[in-house]
């Protein structure tokens, strides 16, 4: 499934500094954001505290991790950057990184500041959360057994120099940063009751944004059992957040006074 070239002998050589400065600055930028938000934000409610308990932390990287982690995007990567060289693919996976990092920290803003002004209650906000998670997970399942097809069909077409706008479309959107990603991010920061939790998210998505990066560029080295792994892990993670989110919906009902 996944070859190694003779080109990525030139991995060996240290990655551009100035790749990785623009990812400390932009991840420095993103968490002071963050923190202005939940300033801004300071006035909580207890009904708030009490769904985000609900959820720990542990549970949220759970989602996030399934949803913008690396486990989509290995495949993708390796296709859209058949044959570039390394270096042009180290480029790739950087731009890649800062578009999807920015993109979420401005949908996590902008997002959680409109679900506020419209004044939401916290139960249904969590609901919609629940049925995203639960939809996704189910969909995700059910795709890996069309994988095997839809790859076989597009086998046969010749492979295309890859450019660095790659790296914007269709890496970062939507591989990277998906739909339904967007959305859990901004369910959970609106249901964030301090600082404290809203930081916490926002460690977590740079975290993933950090790992995406790492498989991105040893993505070429990773073993054929190590790719049958990863989608084994995959699929029981999947399974997880299928639970998940239907515990979630229950406990948004129950909230409701519906069950």
């Amino acid at each position: 499934m996944l070859h190694i070239r003779p080109c990525l002998i030139r991995m060996r050589r240290k990655p551009s500094p100035g790749g990785y400065k623009r990812l400390v600055v932009v991840f420095t930028l993103g968490l002071g954001f963050l923190f202005g938000v939940g300033i801004a934000s300071a006035t909580e409610t207890d009904a708030s505290q009490a769904l985000m308990q609900q959820r720990p932390v542990a549970q949220i990287f759970t989602f996030l991790f399934l949803m913008l982690g690396p486990f989509k995007i290995i495949h993708p990567f390796l296709e859209i950057t058949e044959g570039a060289d390394a270096g042009f693919t180290r480029k790739i996976a950087l731009r890649a990184t800062l578009f999807a990092t920015i993109a979420l920290l401005l949908a996590g803003i902008v997002g959680e500041s409109s679900l506020s002004s419209y004044g939401i209650p916290l139960p249904v906000l969590a609901l919609s959360g629940g049925i995203i998670l639960f939809l996704v997970a189910l969909l995700n399942i059910l795709q890996q057994f069309e994988s095997s097809t839809l790859h076989s069909e597009e086998s046969g077409s010749p492979p295309r120099a890859p450019a660095l706008n790659i790296a914007l479309v269709p890496l970062a959107f939507p591989t990277i940063v998906t739909p339904y990603g967007i959305a859990a991010l901004v369910v959970f920061l609106a249901l964030s009751p301090d600082l404290q939790t809203r930081l916490a998210i926002g460690a977590i998505v740079l975290a993933i944004m950090l790992l995406n990066l790492f498989t991105m560029l040893m993505a070429r080295r990773i073993p054929p059992i190590g790719g049958v792994l990863l989608s084994i892990l995959g699929a029981v993670l999947g399974i997880i957040q299928v639970s998940l989110g239907l515990q979630i919906i229950l406990n948004s009902l129950k909230a409701l006074g519906v069950l």
